[in-house]
Formats: C-alpha cells, sequence, structure tokens
C-alpha cells in the first residue's frame, strides 16, 4: 500500500474565485420577522458571507491543520487522506475515529489533541492514543467516488485495511457519531478480530423484525420521537438519498447555498440554544466550509446518502456486534435511545449520559468526550 505524507494546499485561484463568488451572491426575499423559521436566516447568514468575503484567513486555518500530521493511501485504488497523530505516552493505543455529514475531518481538530496528547491537558499519559482520522471516501481531500457502491460497509474494509496493511496495527479501537457510525458498527460486524472496542455517539438501528423481543416503553417513546424529528428536520435526509445530483448543481456552484445548507444543520442540532456562535465560531465554521468548497465534494458527500439508502446493510435477526461497546449519550443530539435500545445491537458494557453538547460533541464538547473515551478504553489496553 501506498502511503504518502500529504499537505494541505488550496490555490489562491480557487479562494480568489469563492471571494468572487462571495461578492455577486443573488439574495432571495424573505418574510419579516421570521427568524429560522423557514430556514437559515438571511441576516445570519449574510453576516457570515461578508465575513468569509473579507476577514476570514483561510491561509492561516490552512497552517493550523497543517500542524497535524496529514497522509494520503491508495487503497481499492482510491486515494484516502488521514490525519495520523501518534501518541505521547508509554503505550499508546492505535484508534480510528471516523466524522459524518455534514463535518469533515476538520471536527476532531480538538479531539485529536486530547487523545494523543493527554499529559498536556492534565490527564495521565498512559491514556494516550495513535490518533489516525480519515475523511470519508468523497469527503475533503479523499478521493471522489467514480461509480455506484461506495457504502458505509465497503467503507468498513478500506478502514480495516489503512489500520493494518497501511498503519501496520492488528489490534486498535474506533470512535465515530453520525455516518461514522454505520462505519464502525461494519467494522464491528466484520473485522471483530482486529477491533479492542468501539465508542459511539449514537448506535445504528436494530433488528425490530419477527422474533424480537417487544419494545419497552422507553423504546417506544424513542421511536415516537424519531418519526416527529424526521418529519419536521428529515427532508434533507430524503433529498440526498434519492435526487443528490439535482441538488449538488446549486451547492456547488453557490459558497452562499453551500454555507445556508450547512450552517444550518450546525445550529439545529447542536447545544446551543439556536444562538449558533455559543457552540461555534465564524471561523471553525467557515473552515470546514471552506473545505467542501475548495474540494468540490459536497455532491460526493451527499452521495452517500444515496449509497446508503439504496445498499442498506440492516442488522440480521440475531446479529450483534460482540466487541466491547461504549455510547455516549449527548442531550441535544439528534439521536438519544435509550440503552435498552442500544444493547438489542451491541454489547455495551459502557453507557454515559452527558450533562451538555450536541449532534457535533467533538466540537461542542471535546473534553467530555475524550474523557469519556479514555475511561471505556482503559481497562480494555
Amino acid at each position: 500500500m501506498d502511503v504518502q505524507p500529504y499537505r494541505i494546499e488550496v490555490s489562491s485561484a480557487t479562494l480568489a474565485d469563492l471571494r468572487e463568488r462571495l461578492a455577486r451572491t443573488r439574495w432571495p426575499d424573505e418574510i419579516m420577522d421570521s427568524g429560522w423559521d423557514y430556514g437559515t436566516n438571511p441576516s445570519y447568514l449574510k453576516e457570515l458571507v461578508e465575513y468569509w468575503r473579507t476577514g476570514f484567513d483561510w491561509r492561516a486555518q490552512e497552517k493550523a491543520l497543517n500542524l497535524f500530521t496529514h497522509f494520503r493511501a491508495e487503497i481499492d485504488d482510491y486515494g484516502i487522506h488521514f490525519m495520523h497523530e501518534r501518541g505521547r505516552g508509554p503505550a499508546p493505543l492505535p484508534l480510528i475515529i471516523t466524522h459524518g455529514w455534514p463535518s469533515t475531518f476538520y471536527q476532531m481538530h480538538k479531539l485529536t489533541r486530547l487523545l494523543a496528547d493527554p499529559g498536556s491537558y492534565g490527564a495521565d499519559p498512559i491514556d494516550a492514543f495513535d490518533v489516525v482520522v480519515p475523511s470519508l471516501p468523497g469527503y475533503g481531500f479523499s478521493d471522489r467516488p467514480r461509480e455506484r457502491g461506495m457504502t458505509k460497509r465497503r467503507i468498513a474494509g478500506i478502514w480495516s485495511r489503512l489500520m493494518t496493511e497501511g498503519l501496520g496495527y492488528s489490534r486498535y479501537g474506533a470512535q465515530a457519531g453520525d455516518v461514522g457510525t454505520g462505519v464502525t458498527t461494519q467494522l464491528g460486524l466484520l473485522f471483530p478480530e482486529q477491533l479492542i472496542g468501539i465508542h459511539l455517539t449514537d448506535p445504528a438501528w436494530p433488528y425490530l423484525g419477527a422474533g424480537a423481543r417487544e419494545l419497552s416503553e422507553a423504546e417506544r417513546a424513542y421511536v415516537a420521537e424519531e418519526a416527529r424529528w424526521q418529519r419536521d428536520e428529515g427532508a434533507y435526509d430524503d433529498l440526498q438519498a434519492t435526487r443528490p445530483q439535482t441538488l449538488a448543481y446549486g451547492l456547488n456552484d453557490s459558497p452562499a447555498g453551500l454555507a445556508a445548507w450547512i450552517v444550518e444543520k450546525f445550529r439545529a442540532w447542536s447545544d446551543c440554544d439556536g444562538d449558533i456562535e455559543r457552540r461555534f465560531t465564524k471561523d471553525e465554521l467557515l473552515t470546514n466550509l471552506t473545505i467542501y468548497w475548495a474540494t468540490e465534494t459536497i455532491n460526493s458527500s451527499i452521495r452517500l446518502y444515496y449509497e446508503s439508502r439504496h445498499n442498506p446493510t440492516p442488522f440480521a435477526e440475531g446479529e450483534r456486534v460482540t466487541v466491547p461497546t461504549a455510547l455516549a449519550i449527548f442531550p441535544k443530539d439528534i439521536d438519544r435511545p435509550p440503552r435498552e435500545w442500544a444493547e438489542r445491537s451491541y454489547n455495551v458494557e459502557r453507557w454515559t449520559m452527558m450533562p451538555r453538547g450536541g449532534h457535533f460533541a467533538a466540537m461542542e464538547e471535546p473534553e467530555l468526550l475524550a474523557q469519556d473515551i479514555r475511561a471505556f478504553f482503559r481497562p480494555l489496553r
């Protein structure tokens, strides 16, 4: 496997084109005093876009990102970008962390430091990890799939090869949420002999067909809440899973449109009580957005929803992830199942109800998440 050092470098022409497009945004009309009721608030988006055009310093963010150690590996004819931060401790444990959508590998930059070098943040160096954070295929600086079928199951196979053949780890842990949960669950099902344990912020949907035990009262309430959420918030999911190409023309051409589509999710899915900058700075939001814009990966990223819808890999009757599993449930996340829901499909050995935080836990509450990851893996080392 060819693994080569990689450096993030966005061309000046790409940045100039971005600023020009931002300056020429054709703004839609709005209902006065509607806030965010109809979607992304125009006043906030105009403020963010103007900062993106005139104040945001991508070069400074690029320099900060390049303080991490980046690589690209050729796996199954795809170039996969990943960060690989060696742990600072007596026996670092390998850990692969998988992001979701609308995130990128950037979501994990705070968490990566806390896990790789715990001693610098007041924790015990014995809990250090060798942290591997890949960009999903079609996201950021990884290659875009060129044919159908880049499913979560296939990505799990790529991750297994990256960790074992590319990096030489025979045993390792895995951590994820959102889309990454599906990938990590497949790792647990397909390669249990490689995994020391998995840590998730949400579980995959269990088998509920013939022969499954009856839902508990808490599970019935969760299913009803999920249905309500899908009705009120899930239109993006249906669109990305059915007509991603149609959506992509607008998002790939208009940076303001891209920002509107993604920023709404950071506000709605985080523990910010409607004030997005309580949780994320403009620079954080725009670094994530600029990665999508500069790499033109919004289409290939949302296409993963289509692949998942049309190539599902549900749990079969009696199928479970047998490796030790931890769940950290954040109160403002979009998935907050009861423990018995996860225990249908996973060997749950740790269950933590977090005091605060939402869907983007690694950015919102990196210290809480790091503490829970350390505590779970400590006896498994």
